[in-house]
Order: C-alpha cells, then sequence, then structure tokens
C-alpha cells in the first residue's frame, strides 16, 4: 500500500493549513466567547473550493474524494476546532442528497452551498432518540401533492443558520420492520411551521450554530422526497458510512495540534533548572501522543480511500472515528497536563482544544456505537 500522498493532495493539505493559520487566529476566540457564527469565514473558504471539495464539479465542488475532504478536515482543526467544525459542516447532508437524490435536487440545493450562498444540516436526533436512530417520532403524513410534518429534532448542526435540511422522519409507522418506517425529505427553513432555537452555552465547538427545531404542520411538496419511501434508515447508515471518516479526520486535527502546543510549550518552559522537554516523563507523553496521532491517522486515511474507490468499509470507518476520537480526547488532556496551570487559562488556547476534542466521540455516532458496529460486524 501507498501511504504517499500525490502532488495534487498534498498541494491541497498546504492551502487548506495556509487558510487556516491566516484567517482563523484573529476569531477564534471571540466566536467561542460568544458562540457566534462566521458566515463571511464560510465564504472566503467556499471561493478558494474548500466547501463540498469531495462533491461533483457540476454541483459546484472540485470533484476529489473523501481523502481529499479529510485533508482539509485535518488542517482545519488543527488550527482551531470550533471554526474547522463551521466549515466543513457548512455541507453537512448534502452527500444525502449526492447520493440519493435526483438530478435537480442537485443542482437545486448542492450548488448554493459549495458557493458559500448557503449553509445546510441534516436533522436526525429527537429528544428521546439519539444513538437509536429507528425510534424517531417525528411524522410526515401525506395530504395531497404534499407531506405535513409534525415533531422535533435536537441538536442539530447550523438548525439557525441553515437554509434548508434533510430530516428522517417516520412515513410508514406501522411496518413490521422498525427500520423500514422512516423516509428522508427535504425541508427549507422558510416553510410555515418551522421553528428553531439556538442551543447555547456548549461544552465546545461553540462557533458551529447547534439548535432544536420544531414542525408545526410544516408542509413540503413531495418531489422533496431524497432517494425512495421508507428507505431512510438505510439510507442515512450509507450518509454516516461516509462522513464518520471526515470527522474522524477531525479527531486527529484536533491531536495533532494539541501535540505541537504542548511540544512547543516544553521547549520554552523552564522547572527545576531544565526544560520541561528533558523529563522523561515529558518525553513519553510526547511519544504516545505522536504514536497514537499515527495510527489513527492511518486508520481514517485507509478508509477514505476505501470509500474513494467505491468499497466502503463500515467496520473501519467505525475504528477510524472511534480511535481518532479516544485519540484527540487523550492528547488535549496531556497538553492540558503538560502546560499546568497555564493550560487552564484561556490566554493559551489549550483550554480550548480539551473542551472541543470530546465531541468527536459524541456527534455521528458514539463511540459506544462505534465499537458495537465494529464488534458486531466481526462477530457476526
Amino acid at each position: 500500500m501507498d501511504f504517499d500522498l500525490t502532488k495534487e493532495q498534498k498541494d491541497i493539505k498546504k492551502a487548506a493549513r495556509e487558510f487556516a493559520e491566516g484567517e482563523f487566529p484573529e476569531i477564534a476566540g471571540e466566536c467561542d466567547r460568544e458562540e457566534k457564527y462566521p458566515f463571511d469565514l464560510v465564504k472566503k473558504a467556499a471561493d478558494l473550493g474548500f466547501i463540498g471539495i469531495n462533491l461533483p464539479e457540476e454541483y459546484g465542488g472540485a470533484g476529489c474524494g473523501y481523502l481529499e475532504k479529510c485533508l482539509i478536515s485535518e488542517e482545519f482543526f488543527r488550527v482551531d476546532p470550533g471554526l474547522g467544525s463551521v466549515l466543513i459542516s457548512a455541507t453537512f447532508g448534502a452527500d444525502m442528497i449526492e447520493l440519493f437524490g435526483t438530478e435537480e435536487q442537485k443542482k437545486k440545493y448542492l450548488i448554493p452551498v459549495t458557493k458559500g450562498e448557503a449553509v445546510m444540516g441534516s436533522a436526525i436526533t429527537e429528544p428521546d432518540a439519539g444513538s437509536d436512530v429507528s425510534s424517531i417520532r417525528t411524522m410526515a403524513e401525506k395530504d395531497g401533492s404534499d407531506y405535513v410534518i409534525n415533531g422535533s429534532k435536537m441538536f442539530i448542526t447550523n438548525g439557525t443558520v441553515g437554509a434548508y435540511f434533510v430530516v428522517l422522519c417516520l412515513t410508514n409507522p406501522d411496518h413490521p420492520s422498525k427500520h423500514k418506517r422512516q423516509s428522508v425529505i427535504l425541508v427549507e427553513r422558510d416553510r410555515k411551521g418551522f421553528e428553531a432555537t439556538k442551543l447555547n452555552n456548549k461544552l465546545g465547538i461553540r462557533a458551529s450554530d447547534t439548535a432544536e427545531l420544531v414542525f408545526r404542520d410544516v408542509r413540503v411538496p413531495r418531489e422533496n422526497l431524497i432517494g425512495e419511501e421508507d428507505r431512510g434508515f438505510y439510507q442515512f447508515m450509507e450518509f454516516f458510512n461516509r462522513t464518520r471518516i471526515h470527522v474522524g479526520a477531525e479527531g486527529v486535527g484536533i491531536a495533532q495540534g494539541a501535540m505541537e502546543k504542548a511540544i512547543k510549550h516544553v521547549k520554552e518552559r523552564v522547572q527545576f533548572g531544565k526544560y520541561l522537554s528533558s523529563f522523561q516523563s515529558i518525553q513519553f507523553k510526547i511519544a504516545e501522543m505522536a504514536t497514537r496521532i499515527r495510527a489513527a491517522r492511518n486508520l481514517v486515511y485507509e478508509a477514505a480511500s476505501k470509500a474513494d474507490k467505491g468499497n466502503s468499509d463500515h467496520k473501519l470507518t467505525a475504528m477510524a472515528k472511534w480511535f481518532a476520537g479516544e485519540t484527540c480526547v487523550r492528547a488535549a488532556e496531556e497538553t492540558v497536563q503538560i502546560h499546568g496551570g497555564y493550560g487552564y487559562i484561556g490566554e493559551y488556547g489549550v483550554e480550548r482544544f480539551y473542551r472541543d476534542a470530546k465531541i468527536i466521540e459524541i456527534y455521528e455516532g458514539t463511540k459506544e456505537i462505534e465499537k458495537l458496529i465494529i464488534a458486531r460486524t466481526l462477530l457476526s
């Protein structure tokens, strides 16, 4: 297996790093403190081709693969996870349309997000249905040529800033199989009866918008159905089998950024008359970080490469997402520990990495769900 990146991939990685290092530091702290969504940053990133890079060129993307998206994700999250989340999630839901949408839907909804003219989201989780996706209760009933949607969704990325959402709804609640009751329906935010309420005071990734959505007799035309009716559960499983790969890359980026902060600190900080870098206990921490990061990165790259070749591996994706999440949480924790009291102060930016890291073990499938996928695949 060739582990070397191509020249084009190296150029993409370099460009993403330069963009993040040039644009993020000036606004990262403010966006975190004020939980402020940076629309201007999204437009800048879109103008440079970073938004939707894995989408086909005819819909405004660059026609690259998931590996290239992972390279960008890693570099963005390496500099600031909150702003990285804003940019990577600007197209959250686009893969669903690209995989299962009609040609008309792809042109109508993908092009605006790749141009930075709109952001979108996916509405799956509900107050009583998190990891148990098949237990969602939001109902979409047919009425003439429309669906009428009632229900609520929780923890929805881009909830108050998104222009439209792919929503998992019950369309056949009496089907004997709990996995054949749902459909994916696209809902525009300007539909009557749609309401979004921002969720504040999150632990981390505060620049990223998160909201509760409520649907009260929201009417959408039947042509807003994405894919096949009553196949929504399976479509979202296929969707997650791709999006979880770049979530793994986000974890790698956080871990890499944290380790770099730790290395910089230990080479400058003196205690007991010596640089911290001279202490064996510190050296062991750095060595363990670097090794785990390398292993996580290789898992992510392999999962992305397989997906790009049309050979997605559900088990490998789960491994990459789980291990990268654990790696970034450990790296961020060790970095705070290495900084001591300084790591607890916002000025150094280390505590923000610590707060931001935890979400990688939660969203788009908790680490427990990923382990279940791995185990069940092996034991089957």
